[in-house]
């Protein structure tokens, strides 16, 4: 088994594959990965794809392949999450974080309003290949288009290596292929995770470098401070990102929500307490360890 990590634009990548031989490769197609990903949705890129579709002012915009996975990924999040993970709050995040507004408003104009939505999602329009968003909309997939990306990679190295791949970009892990005897072993902070396959999230709010704000899409506000960090595995790396964010927004229901859906999960409050959810069906998080 060998293993590569490396830092791409501030995001931590770690591949693992079986076969000793492959380092290479997952490399230099992760990395090929990560620049596609970053043109078709840079959040602050004003040459991303996804710019175009916001200066079409609400027109339909024909879209590539790779835009639409990764805006029907966002949609279903928040599907998935009613709604607490909503791709609309883009506005909303450029009035919280530290770098801000400068590096969009040129590009978008100043229509743009920081407005709290409720199922701002359903306004979005995905259909045979055009993509509407609304003029005072701000579409922010960052929060799903890792795990997407991390799920692409490692679908794609497990079929060219015919072997076992986890692909970790930053807090989203996916794995493909047939695992090691004793699972894939994912280090969390102070916790190891084993997984015996599929994939597993972690979102923070709080870590190195400037972080990125958790949005509450009904208020436009950071949700209260109940969770620092929340880890979940999932059957999908999409999944596991989406439920580990609404954890976030859903604040002191969130564990109960995550055991009734039957998902292993790990909670760690603003005070260090640490709640762990082990589900009764499900088995892609066998082990949990650490503090």
């Amino acid at each position: 088994m060998a293993q590569a990590c490396w830092s791409d634009r501030g995001t931590e990548v770690r591949v693992v594959v079986t076969g000793s031989q492959a380092c290479r490769v997952a490399r230099r197609l992760v990395t090929a990965e990560l620049a596609a990903r970053n043109r078709a949705c840079g959040f602050r890129w004003a040459g991303s794809e996804l710019s175009r579709v916001h200066r079409a002012a609400g027109t339909p915009v024909p879209i590539s392949a790779r835009l639409a996975e990764l805006v029907a990924a966002a949609l279903t999040a928040a599907e998935l999450t009613d709604g607490d993970v909503d791709p609309t709050v883009g506005a909303a995040l450029l009035r919280l974080s530290r770098t801000g507004r400068d590096a969009w408003l040129p590009v978008c104009g100043s229509s743009l309003r920081p407005t709290p939505q409720s199922d701002g999602w359903r306004r979005v329009m995905l259909r045979d290949g055009l993509l509407t968003v609304p003029v005072t909309v701000l579409l922010d997939l960052t929060a799903t288009a890792r795990a997407v990306t991390a799920r692409r990679c490692a679908d794609l190295l497990a079929a060219r290596t015919g072997g076992g791949v986890l692909v970790a970009l930053g807090g989203c892990v996916a794995t493909a292929g047939p695992p090691p005897p004793d699972g894939w072993r994912v280090p969390f902070g102070g916790a190891t995770l084993v997984l015996a396959g599929g994939a597993v999230a972690r979102t923070r709010t709080t870590g190195r470098g400037p972080a990125r704000p958790i949005v509450d899409p009904r208020t436009g506000l950071p949700p209260a401070p109940v969770w620092r960090e929340v880890t979940v595995a999932a059957a999908d790396p999409v999944t596991a990102k989406a439920l580990s964010l609404a954890a976030l927004v859903r604040g002191p229901d969130a564990g109960a929500w995550l055991a009734g859906l039957d998902t292993p999960a790990r909670l760690v409050a603003v005070d260090g307490t640490v709640e762990t959810i082990t589900a009764g069906t499900r088995a892609e998080l066998t082990a949990v360890s650490g503090g």
